[in-house]
């Protein structure tokens, strides 16, 4: 069988695309102390902003991958992209309401995105490049993220907070008309829907333009055979520990900079970036890691550099750019780790789709406790060595689960 060429045109729609996936979740939290003042709200309902989103990955996840299966993964990335930016123009209206309604919409559209991408991967890629593209995927996450991080403060000094916020919506308006681009560069819709029902034999070795119909639907017996895999189990552990990580410290670094460094909300901000510019680098990393090292050593390293990051904001604050560049190459390689095994072990493009949607369900659920967490631990303690023990903790959990889950799914790769 001769390999399939590269998509290019896909692997183009979906990296720009995963601009618009985390970037607008991150572009709140330079600007979080401002939100307070603002709106009059504490640290609970602060954090409930950036983790409204997080909620929904969870509460969605399952809906998002009957979509997926019932649309087409195209179309259901047309609607991810387009449900993004109707919740930021949301968020800008008034009050906080407005404002905590849109981060829902926000979340319950980048549901969509989260679980439709590894299926895209997996169905268009050559199983050899997987890692690569996942790496690219997480890279550019990490992109857009940098971005807002990065602008968010200043032009909030320009034009105040609200619309520095939608300013990022131009973001997204690329995303879409681009990936509308694609899809009418495509064979067309209605070819699409002629063919839905041969989907499963379809080649994608023709140019990567091709359009997929509904995925099968997985029936009970076979979503509970998924279940029994240990796998699946050991990758809802390490995403969920990650992301609840992930979300809590991009959620407070800046506030936390702020209380224990003194710095002002712009320089806490560029040094917050850190945490998503770096990662830029350590989701490019985690193919090369696999390749030179192996699976399990890279598990290894992940966990070390997360580790790194929470035990060096609790001892020497002030080298917060140190801790946050260790805390960046953890959580986009680990990723990247994550979702490549979770590629690797599918059998099949509808599998794909009911893994990617059992892993981010269940693991949502634990990220969605992140932010709010460390918020309460603040304020019960007064401090922020009661949440950094906290996330001491979940990087335990997270290094034995993702350490598990590479021997299982990736010692031969």
């Amino acid at each position: 069988m001769s390999r399939r060429s590269i998509p290019w045109l896909v692997v183009a729609g979906v990296l720009v695309a995963a601009l618009s996936l985390r970037a607008p979740i991150i572009a709140v939290t330079p600007v979080l102390p401002d939100i307070v003042r603002d709106l009059g709200i504490g640290a609970a309902s602060a954090g409930l902003l950036t983790t409204a989103p997080v909620i929904m990955f969870a509460a969605i996840t399952p809906v998002a991958a009957l979509l997926i299966r019932r649309a087409g993964a195209e179309l259901a990335l047309l609607l991810s992209l387009s449900g993004v930016l109707f919740g930021t123009f949301v968020r800008t209206l008034p009050g906080y309401g407005s404002m905590l309604a849109g981060m829902f919409i926000i979340g319950a559209a980048i549901t969509i995105g989260n679980v439709v991408v590894p299926v895209i991967i997996r169905r268009d890629l050559p199983p050899e490049r997987t890692a690569v593209a996942t790496a690219a995927y997480s890279a550019t996450l990490n992109v857009g993220s940098l971005v807002t991080a990065l602008g968010t403060v200043p032009l909030a000094e320009l034009m105040g907070w609200p619309l520095a916020l939608l300013v990022w919506s131009s973001v997204t308006v690329v995303s879409l008309a681009l990936w509308i681009v694609h899809i009418v560069r495509s064979k067309s819709w209605r070819s699409a829907e002629r063919a839905s029902g041969e989907a499963g034999k379809r080649e994608s070795g023709d140019t990567g333009e091709n359009i997929t119909g509904p995925l099968p639907v997985i029936v009970d017996n076979r979503v509970a055979a998924i279940v029994r895999r240990p796998i699946v189990w050991m990758l809802f552990a390490a995403f969920g520990m990650q992301s609840a990580i992930y979300y809590g410290m991009s959620t407070w670094l800046p506030t936390m900079l702020i209380d224990t460094t003194g710095t002002d909300a712009a320089t806490a901000g560029a040094l917050a970036s850190l945490f998503q510019g770096v990662a830029i680098v350590g989701a490019l990393l985690a193919p090369v890691l696999l390749k030179y090292l192996g699976a399990v050593p890279a598990g290894v390293l992940m966990g070390a550099c997360f580790g790194t990051m929470v035990i060096g904001m609790l001892f020497a604050p002030e080298l917060a750019a140190v801790w946050a560049s260790f805390g960046a190459i953890a959580h986009s390689s680990g990723f990247v780790l994550i979702f490549t095994a979770m590629v690797r072990v599918s059998r099949s493009d509808a599998e794909a789709a009911t893994m990617s949607a059992l892993v981010q369900g269940g693991g949502y659920v634990l990220a969605a406790l992140g932010a709010p967490l460390l918020g309460a631990l603040n304020e019960i303690s007064g401090g922020w060595q009661v949440p950094m023990l906290a996330v001491i903790a979940a990087t335990a959990v997270y290094s034995t689960a993702l350490v598990s889950a590479m021997f299982v799914a990736l010692r031969r790769g």
